[in-house]
């Protein structure tokens, strides 16, 4: 019997990297699953195609800098499935500089993608979540300190997504949902392949000493989607190979 079976979930950003591998785990673990892109149409579709077959799955284009379009997927999604039990806010970007040097829209677009867009997700999902509901944002490690120059408005983010987390954990405790942030460390995707210029500083600053993998991310994502992590909310969870250990 598989852990998510009838359970349905939007994974926002998941045509690649972190998002397509919890895509791909909630799948396998039985959730019809939604996910969200950008531009890379075909890119998703392959990826909901290839989505285990016995459920239905869907790709939707959704612009994370647009808090209306993220509104709107989560009501088509939960229009189609009938409701949402898991929502997995993956979406963001990263913007690297001296934060005196970076320009308001820099500013606006970083705030729109990586805390906005996740507000505005949290908020819309809340009228088609059951009781037993699950909304997991993947932040990061950057939510716990800032580990290099030019990352501050990145960092600012991410500690929002943590600080966000928290308190919808008691505002939604009530509803039976539960509100869990996961912050990776080094993972080899593309917005930070483990081949990188600064690799090797990164990988020596694990405890692992290497990067981990976006499966790795998936599998605890996966737990936290199910039943066995129902005690658990408002929790920041580390999955960085000992990064800030």
């Amino acid at each position: 019997m598989r852990s998510l079976t009838d359970r349905t979930a939007l994974v926002t950003g998941g045509s690649r990297g972190i998002g397509a591998a919890i895509a791909r785990k909630l799948a396998a673990e039985g959730a019809r699953v939604a996910i969200t892109y950008q531009k890379s149409k075909d890119v998703a579709e392959s990826l909901v195609a290839e989505l285990d077959g016995e459920r239905e799955h869907m790709a939707l284009q959704a612009d994370a800098t647009s808090p209306d379009a993220v509104i709107a997927a989560v009501e088509k999604v939960a229009s189609e499935f009938g409701h949402i039990d898991i929502l997995v806010n993956n979406a963001g970007i990263w913007r690297e500089g001296p934060f005196y040097t970076a320009p308001d829209s820099v500013f606006e677009k970083i705030i729109n993608v990586n805390v906005r867009s996740v507000f505005a997700a949290m908020k819309a999902v809340v009228p088609h979540m059951r009781e037993g509901g699950r909304i997991i944002n993947i932040g990061s490690i950057n939510g716990e300190q800032s580990f290099k120059p030019g990352s501050a408005l990145y960092t600012m983010t991410k500690f929002a997504v943590a600080g966000l987390t928290r308190g919808a954990a008691r505002d939604l405790a009530e509803r039976g949902i539960t509100v869990n942030c996961i912050q990776p460390g080094p993972i080899d995707t593309d917005m930070n392949p483990s081949d990188a210029d600064h690799s090797e500083a990164m990988k020596t600053a694990t405890a692992l000493g290497r990067y981990g993998t976006a499966e790795e991310v998936a599998e605890l994502a996966a737990f936290i989607a199910g039943s066995g992590s129902s005690y658990m909310t408002g929790a920041t969870l580390n999955i960085d190979g000992g990064f800030v250990a």
